[in-house]
């Protein structure tokens, strides 16, 4: 059976990785001092950081409508399999699933299932990459379903940002985190809940601290020996190869990605922000 994997463009795949024509990305748009960016192979992200600097006001991001998934979903496969963004910090989800009822009344015989990731970025990247991996082996469509929904749920989300500007504004931290934080010069280490939200996890004196507790914390959930770390960082791969440094040393990962931010980790992340998901 041949299949797709259909991925919001908050989903950090590497150029490369989206060449390799079983992913195709749906992008979603950002809105910022009266431009709208549209997320996709032509996003840059240096002119989004200088609009986003140089603007008074917070970006927005608006999802994909129903009908730019509809146009994915027609590509001739067998198997669809569409992840999202958590379904609570985007309305993409639900616009997948609106796209998905009104495929099926065409193609009745056609897989297709939305995945909500309960993260964003780097945790997309893994789900992503775990259907690919499932898919390409010749399992069911079914199976697949089953195990990926059950790999999600056992997924960890962690991030570090610079600047919680963007996240406060867009009503994604409480305004007293970012008060504590923006008065104190703390860094959070930020993660999210099994529901997909966002959450604290811990805070430091400076970034580099903040990504030493990451680490940390990752060695010591036991459940994350012989999986796969996903790195992404906005303008800071420093950062990056010094969390994957890191561990290296202290934990027991099959494979370290390390890629960059799109348009729309980019509005959240910032400058210097850095996610990881296992």
């Amino acid at each position: 059976m041949s299949f797709k994997i259909i991925v919001d463009s908050c989903c950090d795949l590497t150029p490369a990785q989206l060449r390799e024509g079983c992913f195709v990305s749906v992008p979603l748009t950002i809105h910022v001092g009266g431009q709208d960016i549209v997320d996709d192979a032509c996003f840059d992200r240096g002119a989004l950081l200088h609009a986003m600097k140089e603007c008074p006001t917070a970006p927005h991001t608006s999802c994909p409508s129903p009908a730019q998934y509809l146009d994915a979903f027609d590509c001739g496969a067998d198997d669809l399999y569409v992840v999202t963004l958590s379904a609570l910090l985007s309305g993409s989800h639900n616009a997948a699933a609106q796209a998905r009822n009104l495929w099926l009344e065409e193609h009745p015989n056609t897989n297709v299932h939305i995945f909500n990731s309960c993260s964003a970025s780097a945790g997309e990247v893994l789900v992503a990459l775990k259907i690919q991996e499932l898919a390409q082996s010749g399992t069911d469509f079914t199976t697949v379903v089953a195990q990926v929904s059950r790999y999600i749920e056992e997924m960890e989300t962690l991030f570090v940002l610079e600047n919680l500007d963007n996240l406060r504004k867009n009503g994604r931290l409480s305004r007293m985190q970012s008060l504590v934080t923006s008065t104190l010069r703390i860094k959070l280490l930020l993660g999210s809940t099994p529901e997909g939200e966002i959450c604290k996890k811990g805070q430091a004196m400076s970034v580099k601290q903040a990504l030493n507790k990451m680490a940390s914390l990752m060695a010591a959930n036991p459940n994350h020996a012989g999986k796969r770390l996903s790195i992404v960082h906005c303008n800071c791969l420093e950062r990056a190869y010094h969390l994957r440094e890191l561990a290296l040393q202290q934990c027991r990962f099959s494979e370290i990605l390390i890629s960059e931010t799109g348009g729309i980790s980019t509005v959240y992340a910032n400058d210097g922000g850095v996610v990881a998901a296992y």
